[in-house]
């Protein structure tokens, strides 16, 4: 029997946080006088166990993400051919993941239809898929949660909630004004993920660039602070162009009401 597999074994059970070295499991199939095919039975039935922990995993993280399932966007079905530039293996490059890892931000600035949300959720969606808890809301809706959390006195739990993932995503920046107290709740999600330990990063849309996310903030002094940490280590994608939607559109003419003789013909 090859060695490698008691260390595949002791991935798997560390996986499945099981406390087991592969010494221990070394020593048992000996004690045991387990063959080869006894022991690759053992690691088969931890890989299936690993399998079905991963699976259901996913499914939960999927679900707490709030990124729509239905006709889920990925950079599989992203359309690459409509982006052009020198930097445009700069965006495909992202679903490495690399930049959760290096805890960089990034921002996708634009017009509407060009597919900043669609490369938005494919993030989101890849760090569930790969066991890293992500985190979807507009910022229309990360608005409203402030003003609720204010008015129940819960502004610890709500801030605390939103600096747990992994990957914090907060779609159409300038959709709605941030009063000055939310803005300063805005400020410590910010302050706090900033500096969070472990893989992690946050993901802005916008149509404005964020010189202008002033006008959309109650209190200068905060939203400064805010964007300070936000760009401190960030990647932005401009993006220019016309709209996605409606390609897929046609148009059918049509006449209503009774037809004439002349038009019978």
């Amino acid at each position: 029997m090859d060695v490698n597999i008691y260390n595949e074994i002791q991935s798997i059970t560390s996986y499945l946080k099981l406390s087991i070295t592969s010494q221990e499991v070394a020593q048992f199939c000996s004690d045991e006088a387990f063959n080869d095919e006894q022991i690759q039975a053992i690691a088969d039935f931890l890989n299936h166990m690993k399998d079905l922990r991963h699976t259901h995993l996913v499914e939960m993280l999927k679900t707490m993400s709030r990124i729509p399932s239905r006709e889920p966007k990925t950079f599989e079905n992203f359309d690459f051919s409509r982006i052009h530039g020198k930097n445009v293996d700069t965006l495909k490059n992202l679903a490495s993941l690399s930049t959760l890892y290096a805890h960089k931000n990034l921002a996708f600035i634009g017009p509407q239809g060009v597919g900043k949300t669609h490369l938005a959720m494919a993030y989101g969606r890849l760090c569930f898929e790969n066991e890293y808890k992500s985190y979807f809301l507009k910022a229309t809706e990360l608005n409203q949660k402030f003003t609720d959390a204010r008015r129940q006195g819960r502004e610890s739990a709500i801030i605390n909630a939103l600096v747990n993932p992994a990957c914090l995503i907060i779609d159409e920046v300038g959709r709605c004004v941030f009063d000055k107290e939310n803005t300063r709740m805005f400020f410590d999600v910010i302050d706090r993920r900033y500096s969070k330990d472990g893989p992690n990063n946050m993901i802005f849309t916008s149509n404005k660039s964020p010189d202008k996310w002033g006008e959309y903030f109650g209190e200068d002094s905060s939203l400064l602070c805010a964007l300070d940490r936000i760009f401190d280590d960030a990647m932005v994608f401009m993006i220019k162009g016309n709209s996605y939607r409606g390609s897929k559109c046609e148009t059918v003419a049509i006449t209503a009401g009774e037809l004439s003789p002349l038009n019978n013909k």
